[in-house]
């Protein structure tokens, strides 16, 4: 009697770190490995000490419902259009170095979901890939053409307030993985902006983007439902299929800002190097002493402190409020903006 012949082994799913949860899936190279594991998000949840819901909405809409959403008609829109008529960005850092605000549509707009104004908001459009690189561990590339200008993720993540984002700046040695970035934004005579957002946890395809110091994205903070911005990563050129994709861990790429990294490294705490390879390679990440300073002292919170709050505007330059007129509800918005991740992840693992 013949032997009963072996069922085939059904073929493997590809692993999808989004777990669904991204319009593509995003996979991860080489076949069998996997990153260390985090909650997958595509978008900021509200972490411990976190002053606003990132969920929560707070702006009214706007009123195009029977015309399209276009600068001096549509509240959300203020000088010009954000994105061109191929949804990308128009403005990859202003004239002045700096990259301006955005404001999209949001959940209360009566415009259809094919509005010109709602991009970030749509998420993942492209193949993106996690893989494993020489020397830097996990990054990330597209695996098809993108275009200048063009949305690719978001960096979200857990949005701390500023003391949870020093617990747990402090609690790393300094071979550990540090995600946390901090986003200050500068109003015209007012106060900076702050935001902390941390994806080791829980996060999204964002967390596996290193460091260059002559990167191809851009970081915009765009804003859709609240103040509680998100971190959108735009092409800052033309990125062929399968290169890595990568941002300016400093903000200063196409973000003028005044000096250099922010203090040293104390308490024995070494510069990590920086492996970009770019001719331009500073040879460390960059870094942000202020999430370093002493704790806070009882009774005090993280607003209105100078010296954890430095401008990084440089002298005589502020940012304008260019949505403090925009419909009742809609907060001022900074024009000038900087990124100064902390150390934000080592080169090397």
């Amino acid at each position: 009697m013949a032997a009963p012949e072996e069922e085939p082994e059904a073929p493997t799913e590809p692993l999808d770190i989004a777990c669904g949860l991204e319009n593509v899936p995003v996979s991860v190279w080489p076949p069998g490995a996997v990153p260390e594991p985090f909650q997958y998000t595509p978008e900021h949840v509200a972490g411990p000490g976190a002053d606003a819901d990132p969920a929560e909405i707070t702006f009214p809409g706007c009123l195009c419902l029977h015309r399209p959403c276009v600068p001096g008609s549509c509240s959300c829109l203020r000088g010009a259009e954000n994105y061109d008529a191929d949804a990308r960005l128009r403005a990859l850092g202003s004239a002045a170095g700096r990259a301006p605000p955005v404001f999209e549509c949001n959940a209360l707009c009566p415009c259809p979901e094919r509005c010109a104004n709602r991009v970030v908001q749509r998420g993942v459009q492209l193949r993106l890939q996690v893989f494993r690189t020489r020397r830097k561990g996990w990054g990330l590339r597209a695996l098809e053409s993108v275009p200048r200008g063009r949305f690719v993720c978001e960096y979200a993540g857990e949005v701390l307030g500023l003391a949870e984002a020093r617990r747990r700046i402090r609690l790393q040695t300094p071979r550990d993985a540090n995600y946390v970035i901090a986003v200050r934004e500068h109003v015209r005579s007012g106060p900076v902006m702050e935001t902390f957002v941390d994806p080791a946890r829980i996060g999204n395809a964002g967390r596996f983007l290193n460091h260059s110091c002559e990167p191809n994205l851009l970081m915009v903070p765009v804003r859709v439902d609240s103040m509680v911005p998100r971190l959108a990563l735009f092409a800052a050129k033309d990125i062929l299929p399968e290169e890595e994709l990568s941002f300016d861990y400093s903000g200063r790429f196409l973000n003028r800002m005044d000096g250099e990294d922010r203090g040293r490294p104390d308490d024995g705490k070494l510069r990590k190097p920086c492996y970009c390879g770019s001719r331009v390679c500073s040879a460390f990440l960059p870094y942000d002493g202020s999430l370093y300073l002493a704790a806070e002292p009882p009774g005090e919170g993280p607003g209105g402190r100078a010296q954890e709050t430095r401008s990084c505007t440089p002298p005589g330059q502020e940012g304008a409020q260019v949505a403090s007129q925009l419909s009742p509800g809609h907060m001022a918005a900074p024009l000038n903006w900087g990124t100064f991740p902390s150390q934000m992840r080592p080169a090397a693992f």
